[in-house]
């Protein structure tokens, strides 16, 4: 599966930004999908993940209750809506894919750069 993120821009602390992420490829709804970030000089870090049913989400607390994320498999896209935006939020951001059930994503996008102004 090949994957397509984009939404990326700039915002004031406070706003808010949706990202997309298009899959092409065949069985996209096999796949849980993630959202990853990662800011200039420092690690990647998980944002989002959701099962390919889209029955179940998980956030890690830094994000949770700001951000939301969400799929339409009819249209092969996956989507993380980022609310109260702050500083900290800036980074590149990344979609991911994995088959259901496996623990390693192994299907990357190029990812596409949310900057948060203060």
């Amino acid at each position: 599966v090949q994957l397509q993120a984009s939404g990326g821009g700039l915002v004031q602390a406070g706003g808010s930004l949706r990202l997309s992420c298009a899959a092409s490829g065949r069985y996209f709804n096999i796949y849980d999908m993630g959202w990853f970030r990662q800011a200039p000089g420092k690690e990647r870090d998980f944002v989002a993940g959701i099962t390919w049913s889209g029955g179940s989400t998980t956030y890690p607390d830094s994000v949770k209750g700001r951000f939301t994320i969400s799929r339409e498999n009819a249209k092969n896209t996956v989507y993380l809506q980022m609310n109260s935006l702050k500083p900290e939020d800036t980074a590149v951001y990344y979609c991911a894919a994995r088959p259901s059930g496996a623990t390693k994503y192994n299907y990357w996008g190029q990812g596409t750069l949310v900057t948060v102004s203060s």
